[in-house]
């Protein structure tokens, strides 16, 4: 899909079920605080419109499953979210995905997994992140979903979680392309080699430069494939760029690598949607984490330097 004149429709999920600490559900209020929409329609595309996925708030239940805490409500947001998605994609739009903690990739990937299926064509995924998000229930040291959607989303763990409209697996793994890794469990780090992962370490990023990765992982996500779906996680930034994320690893990617990643894909030209995650506005410093966030969809959606 060309970077000129898209239809973009934003869809917000206040989700913080799959995480430990509170607080990723006030994302999609900062983002509107720091002016997504405006920044979207700038660039010459047409948010036609906006819309709140339902989520359930913690505080009026408690986890069945330690193994996989609030599994029961986070299928629920993410069968909605992936319908969600489907519908936009089938409308011709592209969406545009707000967390909400990752979890909710289970949903927007298997969405745009199934909008491809139907035309027997295949999805790239590009997976921004400090951490594999490659749990299973029972390898997960904390039972927190939002380490595990990537393990599902490849067909692997619950049967519930990894089916989500059909879609299973809902990326094969010789599509995906993992950036920014760097705190991973030895269970993760057995999985990602066995599935055959394309992961680009913060190593791989200080030798080879975010140039060289940025290429590799766009060949990666676009062999074969009808397009790519990008899943940031704003805890792939250094948090010095990103204070506002509850999971913050040092040692992260900077702020104009994040962005040359993001252009990258805009010049590619064939993003199919985009999700933005892990934004915790109650541990940020006055929302300049989303300002910045923001700024980041817009190198995503074509914006350039000149």
């Amino acid at each position: 899909m060309s970077n000129v004149n898209r239809k973009v429709h934003i869809l917000n999920v206040p989700l913080d079920l799959g995480a430990s600490r509170r607080g990723t559900d006030g994302g999609p209020s900062a983002f509107r605080i720091a002016g997504l929409k405006d920044a979207v329609e700038v660039l010459g595309h047409t948010v036609v419109r906006e819309t709140d996925i339902e989520v359930p708030n913690m505080e009026s239940r408690s986890p069945a499953d330690p193994s996989a805490r609030f599994k029961e409500e986070i299928l629920e947001v993410c069968e909605k979210l992936a319908e969600a998605t489907l519908a936009v994609l089938e409308d011709g739009m592209t969406p545009l995905v707000i967390g909400g903690d990752h979890s909710i990739a289970m949903g927007t990937v298997s969405g745009a997994s199934a909008f491809f299926a139907k035309q027997e064509k295949q999805l790239g995924l590009l997976w921004f992140d400090a951490h594999g998000d490659m749990n299973l229930p029972g390898t997960s040291p904390s039972g927190n979903i939002h380490g595990m959607p990537l393990a599902h989303l490849l067909g692997k763990g619950d049967s519930d979680l990894s089916n989500i409209l059909g879609a299973h697996p809902a990326v094969a793994p010789e599509n995906v392309a993992l950036i920014g890794i760097r705190d991973i469990d030895d269970i993760e780090r057995d999985m990602i080699n066995e599935a055959g992962i394309s992961a680009f370490t913060m190593h791989d990023i200080d030798k080879l430069g975010m140039g060289e990765v940025a290429r590799r992982a766009l060949e990666v996500v676009n062999d074969g494939t009808a397009g790519f779906h990008i899943s940031f996680d704003l805890d792939g930034c250094d948090p010095e760029v990103i204070p506002g994320s509850g999971t913050l690893v040092p040692g992260g990617v900077s702020f104009r690598e994040a962005h040359f990643l993001l252009e990258e894909c805009a010049n590619d030209g064939r993003m199919e949607s985009m999700e933005i995650v892990e934004l915790n506005p109650f541990l940020d410093h006055a929302n300049i984490s989303a300002e910045r966030a923001v700024t980041l969809v817009q190198s995503a959606f074509g914006r350039s330097i000149l």
